[in-house]
């Protein structure tokens, strides 16, 4: 049998991932970008101003703080995100129904709404709160911490939070790279007498190196676009003064609202996206060196 193929026959099998991308990545990408080059607001256009916007951000004290809350996040979460969960894929690796229900409840987290986790924590941390209370009762604390109140507890609250609920997702994964690795290595690691941290640091980190390196480019890219958790937590305030407000909480701030200045908003988003874009950039760069010393 003959079959005829038009040029137009692989575009259809595209055709709606492509519209997807269109409308929902690119289009709002390009849209944003050229607010960012004026004074549009919720209720107008605006007008083109040039890097107006730009100069205003950088005399912003309200983006340095965020811009420093977001970098400090990614510094303490993203090393917890990629030592943490495998260890636990260490610890949960292997068959058995107790295994399994450990695999099922770190992972339960994961699938639980981040406004439910951030009410859960919200109750747990309050100054009258289980923790503070639980803390009180064994004499450890004579007055409540203020973990929603001061800019650093909160912050570094939040950060728990984050990797509290991350944990199972990334478990996850280290357990499928940990399924690949030769056993044949562990036996000798064994023959040779080496211990349980000895084995671990020997044989199980070199087997995962490449799953590491992909969990810390996707716990960074997470931790700086961090908005759920910090936001659940000051009750949508960015804490006392705002002092706890991420780059996303600001764009939200900005961007949204009878007085939302989109123009403004849109010129901090760029902002972002060039920075994770670097950050990006000298992870892969960084990943090339590894595999070339190797």
């Amino acid at each position: 049998m003959r079959t005829h193929q038009h040029w137009y026959v692989p575009w259809l099998f595209l055709a709606v991932g492509l519209t997807v991308t269109i409308t929902f990545i690119l289009f709002p990408f390009f849209n944003t970008l050229g607010l960012a080059f004026t004074d549009a607001t919720l209720l107008r256009d605006g007008q083109f101003t040039g890097a107006d916007n730009f100069r205003r951000m950088f005399n912003d004290s309200r983006f340095w703080t965020a811009l420093l809350n977001s970098t400090l996040y990614v510094v303490v979460v993203v090393p917890f995100m990629v030592v943490l969960p495998l260890i636990l894929a260490t610890l949960v690796a292997g068959k058995g129904r107790l295994l399994g229900f450990f695999r099922t409840a770190y992972y339960l987290p994961v699938v639980m709404s981040v406004v439910i986790i951030g009410l859960i924590w919200t109750n747990l941390l309050d100054s009258r709160g289980m923790v503070n209370s639980l803390l009180q009762w064994v004499s450890a604390i004579d007055s409540p911490i203020p973990f929603l109140t001061d800019r650093w507890l909160l912050l570094f609250s939040a950060m728990m939070v984050t990797i509290w609920s991350g944990l199972g997702y990334y478990m996850v994964i280290y357990l499928a790279a940990l399924a690949n690795i030769d056993q044949s290595l562990y036996d000798a690691a064994s023959v040779d007498g080496a211990g349980v941290v000895r084995t671990f640091l020997s044989v199980t980190m070199p087997g995962v190196r490449a799953t590491m390196m992909l969990i810390g480019m996707f716990s960074s890219i997470a931790a700086f676009r961090v908005f759920g958790e910090v936001y659940v937590l000051t009750g949508g305030t960015g804490g006392v003064g705002g002092r706890n407000v991420t780059m996303t909480m600001l764009i939200q701030n900005e961007g949204t609202g009878l007085q939302a200045e989109t123009g403004y908003a849109g010129a901090i988003s760029i902002s972002m996206f060039v920075i994770m874009g670097a950050l990006l950039l000298a992870q892969l760069w960084y990943q090339r060196r590894e595999r070339e010393d190797v």
